[in-house]
């Protein structure tokens, strides 16, 4: 156990997959309840079935939930509540990337990314923002992109949206210091994802199998530690900033990205 987050109470959306089912694995590992939401249900099902052999019924919750809606991130807060009678960690990870050039981003895929970049952080953040404010160790992780500060030209909208969200970080980190909570958020290189999944599905070269493909990607993006990062060592980071290992940091991020940063900061 990496750590003791035993009466820690923690949120994960997005967590019916990838790096939030494995942030969502984690926290059960390490002791916390954990209430996971998603858009698809038949894998948030899925899902809380893996989950129930770590937690037990009785530490894990899963709700059907598009964070994009008010109306059910306000019945998600209420259940929680309800369940847990608090919350003391929220770990945003709704959202994945759009490939697009300037040219060809519409007006409305502008604002379909910023939508949901923006908030998929914002609703959740004001949604359990008095929950945190009771906790005794209030914590919030997001999980953004390395695009944030180093953009890539075929994924325009998204890095500028990803800017916007690690700027977004570090105001709510102010605001938020006073209440005893932290905010925080990792910046993600290539890591192994349905997304990545897709890509790999749709490959040019049918005859490479997922590590081939995997190797060839990590090449031709030039990643030092030549692969693909896990979602299990996202989790790490997250876990660490949400739990008290973390206490003195906020307004921060940490770099997963496998040695791709190519800025000094």
């Amino acid at each position: 156990m990496p750590y003791d987050l035993t009466d820690f109470r923690a949120v994960v959306t997005g967590g019916s997959s990838g790096i939030g089912l494995a942030t969502a694995r984690l926290l059960l590992t390490c002791g916390a309840r954990v209430a996971i939401c998603g858009r698809d249900e038949t894998r948030l099902e899925n899902a809380h079935r893996s989950l129930v052999e770590l937690g037990g019924s009785d530490r894990l919750m899963s709700v059907s939930c598009n964070v994009l809606e008010q109306e059910g991130i306000d019945r998600f807060v209420g259940q929680v509540e309800d369940r847990f009678g608090g919350l003391d960690i929220l770990v945003n990870n709704a959202g994945q990337g759009r490939m697009s050039t300037f040219a060809d981003t519409a007006d409305q895929d502008w604002r379909d990314e910023l939508d949901l970049k923006f908030f998929g952080v914002i609703r959740p953040t004001r949604g359990f923002l008095p929950l945190l404010q009771k906790s005794h160790a209030g914590a919030i992780v997001c999980v953004n992109s390395l695009l944030a500060l180093q953009p890539e030209p075929h994924m325009v909208a998204t890095s500028a949206a990803r800017a916007g969200l690690l700027s977004l970080v570090h105001s709510l980190a102010i605001e938020f210091a006073p209440m005893n909570i932290r905010v925080n958020s990792i910046l993600l290189g290539l890591v192994d994802s349905g997304q990545w999944r897709r890509r790999f599905e749709n490959r040019d070269d049918p005859s490479l199998d997922w590590e081939a493909w995997c190797d060839q990607l990590a090449s031709q993006k030039a990643i030092p530690l030549r692969r693909l990062g896990r979602p299990e060592e996202a989790a790490e980071a997250i876990v660490f900033l949400a739990s008290p290992a973390s206490a003195y940091t906020t307004g921060s991020s940490i770099d997963v990205s496998g040695g791709l940063a190519r800025h000094v900061a």
